[in-house]
């Protein structure tokens, strides 16, 4: 104490730092005596903390007598003896410089926060070289997220204390984000403080739209603003966090979002996630994802607008997301997704959320549901381009096997109620499916559409609802155009010249040939049986006339050119003969459907004689009956004509005709000539539409097997090499004769006169009365002994009676 009282008795360090204060605070720091002060400190760093000790005790001294001059010196001789000094005994200089910081950070006064903020920046670029195992910047961390939320009258001075607030937090980041011996910045506690401070200075932009996505490309005056320095400082931020810190990094990101209700405008949510996707480490896309999925079964029970905000942030971050970068558990994002589709629909339907006890309904509006589920449909989309092609595929049967179909596998649900349910899940499934399969290019058909996923998909063609057979129509092209000629077949019309179309046709490859042997029956099969449907409409006819096209393009070798000419005169007689009754705007649409691909195929083929005779029917039909022609039927107002059975041979198509002129240039001339049929399946029952003769068509069949003459066992045959030869090179024609017998049984029970059909059934009435009586016979036995068996008269055991739940009936006794 006596020493302080005389200046030369002082220690020295203290006179060296008295001197750098000059006496007016105006002239700023002496320079000479703070070179005096940077040398001493150097030649003996063991006196440093006390330099510091002592420089903090003025400062506070001149804070509180509100001398903000030498306040200004002494932080400007602080800062130089930091840039200066790196001495091992730099630590404890440190302590007493924070100190300072934080008391002019706590001062009311904005010029003093904004002198110690920009000290601690200039501190926070040094790298020291020894670590410190105590420090904390706890308080630093709040006071910096307290000056980023500033609300000063004044905007300039706002605008100031917001960025000063927006620097301190990068400089704490930068400080301590790589030193692991430093306090952990991405604990949740400081990430709660952050985050939010950073996205809260974002939010104050008048066009987030038009922002740059890279700082960059900014002008000048952008960086200057806070909102320019919170994006650069957050995009700082997220490219230093390992795998282990983005989920700390993200959760503060939506809870901002959901506090602040900001998900349902949604621009300024896709724009944090757009920096944030952009900033973080490329491998680690997939965990923002997994934040995102999460957080949308958190909202389940949400508005739809928020939800619908959610998936669209999904769908930009799945665009932005390196390819493959889904992560491992790429069907657990699918499956959320459809969960989310699926809740949304019962939600539709229903009109309220799951109430928990004590919380009240909210109402649903149908429209923001449809919304969202657009929204879902959109981001499965989105994910999917992502992935490689094997997980596309994967993907597609994953959902296809979500789809309820009625078959033995799958239960539905019963009532009205679970139709509609049904009915909505199937379309939005399908679209869902649509939309990957829109982005899905693979060479191989066969792995394309593995057997169990076409089988499903073609099982829902033959649905009633038309919608959904359209949609499964869209589905197959999408796979089947594999070079863009989709867009050439939107309209159906009969063009003379089909170079105009510019069609990309490449030859069909060894597993495209495989794939048609395959699963090309099935497919014509399930094509002739949609043009069957009366509840077409002009859609369907444009799919059908789009998958017929395609499928001669791309999958099409000469025995597929006859087979899909058979297809479509066997449509033509669906037409022609009419069975299903259908109305006459289906059948005119049928017959310009088939003369619309026969004009196409016979320019395709390049046969003479094959294009000449389409070309005549077309010009007669242009003639005598221009509505069975596209033009005239796949219009607004189309042309109809009810005289359709009365339609003269020259309008028609013939199967002979054509079999002659094709035959002739080296095709098929036998296949050509036999009348494609069908091969009916149980798959068939789900488009319940079987009419009354082929019903009564199947039971005859049954009938003549049982029946006596059948049972006569014609004589062993011998078999040798020619009896092989002869079965394999009749085994066609014996098929064809099946068919043609089986069609002319059908024909006789349509055509034939009640009379005479009650005739032909009145013989075999006595079998079906025989069959009858043994079932009652057994029906009405005693019941069995408590032995299991009863005694006859004559002492012999005979079997007890079986009870009538466990008895096999016959096929003909079973309603």
């Amino acid at each position: 104490g006596v020493c302080g009282c005389c200046g030369a008795l002082r220690p020295r360090y203290k006179r060296l730092v008295d001197n750098i204060f000059p006496e007016d605070p105006e002239d700023g720091l002496v320079k000479t005596n703070m070179e005096k002060l940077t040398f001493y400190a150097l030649s003996a760093p063991e006196k440093l903390d006390r330099i510091g000790a002592y420089l903090s005790e003025r400062l506070i001294r001149d804070v509180s007598r509100h001398r903000y001059g030498y306040v200004c010196i002494a932080m400007e001789a602080l800062d130089q003896l930091l840039m200066a000094c790196h001495c091992q005994s730099i630590n404890l200089f440190v302590e007493s410089f924070l100190k300072m910081v934080a008391k002019l950070l706590e001062s009311e006064k904005p010029n003093l926060q904004i002198l110690g903020t920009n000290s601690f920046v200039k501190f926070a670029n040094i790298e020291e070289d020894t670590p410190s195992y105590h420090r904390s910047y706890d308080f630093f961390v709040s006071r910096f997220s307290e000056m980023c939320h500033s609300s000063h009258d004044d905007l300039d001075i706002r605008t100031k204390i917001r960025m000063s607030g927006i620097k301190g937090l990068q400089g704490v980041v930068r400080k301590t984000v790589n030193d692991e011996l430093q306090a952990n910045i991405w604990d949740p506690q400081h990430m709660d403080k952050i985050v939010p401070s950073l996205l809260f200075n974002l939010q104050h932009v008048e066009e987030a739209e038009s922002r740059s996505p890279s700082p960059l490309q900014a002008t000048e005056k952008e960086k200057e603003s806070p909102t320019e320095l919170a994006e650069r400082c957050l995009r700082e931020l997220l490219g230093r966090a390992a795998y282990g810190n983005i989920k700390n990094a993200i959760k503060p990101v939506l809870i901002h979002l959901d506090n602040h209700s900001l998900w349902e405008p949604k621009i300024f949510a896709t724009c944090c996630f757009r920096i944030i996707m952009y900033s973080i480490q490329p491998q680690h896309s997939h965990l923002v994802i997994q934040q995102l999925l999460g957080h949308l079964d958190a909202n389940s029970k949400s508005a739809a607008t928020v939800r619908a905000g959610i998936v669209e942030v999904l769908s930009e971050a799945a665009v932005i997301a390196a390819s493959g970068s889904v992560g491992p558990t790429v069907l657990e994002v699918f499956n959320t997704l459809l969960r989310q589709l699926r809740l949304s629909i019962d939600y539709a339907l229903t009109g309220s959320y799951d109430c928990v006890a004590g919380v009240s309904t909210k109402i649903i509006k149908e429209h923001e549901e449809r919304m969202f589920q657009e929204a879902v449909i959109k981001t499965i989309g989105s994910f999917a381009s992502t992935l490689p092609t094997y997980q596309q595929s994967e993907v597609m049967v994953f959902i296809m096997n979500k789809v309820p179909l009625p078959s033995l596998q799958q239960s539905i649900e019963a009532g009205k109620a679970g139709e509609n349910r049904n009915r909505l899940t199937q379309i939005m499934l399908l679209k869902s499916l649509l939309q990957v399969s829109v982005g899905f290019q693979c060479s191989n058909m066969l792995t394309a559409l593995p057997s169990a996923f076409l089988d499903r998909l073609l099982s829902a063609a033959l649905m009633e609802d038309a919608e959904i057979r359209l949609f499964v129509l869209e589905i197959l092209i999408s796979f089947i155009d594999r070079h863009g000629n989709r867009q050439k077949f939107s309209t159906i019309s009969t063009i003379s010249d089909i170079s105009v179309l510019k069609l990309k046709v490449d030859k069909c490859s060894r597993q495209d040939t495989v794939f048609m042997k395959k699963h090309g029956q099935q497919l014509y099969r399930h094509i002739y049986l949609i043009c069957k449907e009366e509840s077409n409409v002009q859609a369907h006819y444009e799919a059908l006339y789009s998958m017929l096209m395609l499928i001669s393009i791309e999958l099409a070798n000469e025995e597929v050119v006859v087979d899909l000419i058979r297809l479509v005169l066997a449509v033509q007689e669906i037409a022609q003969i009419n069975e299903d009754n259908l109305t006459a705007y289906n059948r005119c649409a049928l017959f310009a459907l088939g003369a619309a691909y026969l004009n196409l195929i016979s320019q395709l083929t390049t046969v003479p004689t094959f294009c000449q005779h389409i070309h005549e029917v077309i010009q007669m039909r242009q003639k005598e009956a221009p509505y069975l022609l596209p033009e005239d039927v796949f219009v607004e107002r189309p042309r109809l004509s009810k005289s359709l059975d009365r339609l003269g041979p020259e309008v028609f198509f013939w199967q002979s005709k054509i079999s002659e002129v094709l035959g002739g240039s080296g095709y098929n001339s036998d296949r050509l000539s036999t009348p494609y049929i069908p091969q009916l399946t149980d798959e068939d029952r789900l488009s319940k539409r079987k009419s009354i003769g082929e019903t009564i068509s199947l039971q005859v069949e049954v009938e003549s097997r049982n029946s006596p003459e059948r049972e006569q066992r014609a004589p062993a045959e011998e078999i040798t090499y020619e009896t092989l030869k002869k079965a394999i090179v009749d085994s066609v024609a014996v098929e064809e004769q099946e068919r043609e017998r089986r069609r002319q049984v059908v024909e006789k029970f349509q055509k034939a006169p009640f009379e005479e059909i009650a005739a032909h059934c009145g013989a075999r009435a006595t079998l079906l009365q025989s069959k009858l009586n043994q079932i009652f016979e057994i029906t009405i036995r005693p019941p069995p002994s408590p032995s299991g068996t009863i005694t006859a008269a004559y002492g012999q055991p005979q079997n007890h009676s079986i009870p009538v739940y466990e008895m096999k009936f016959p096929d003909l006794c079973v309603y």
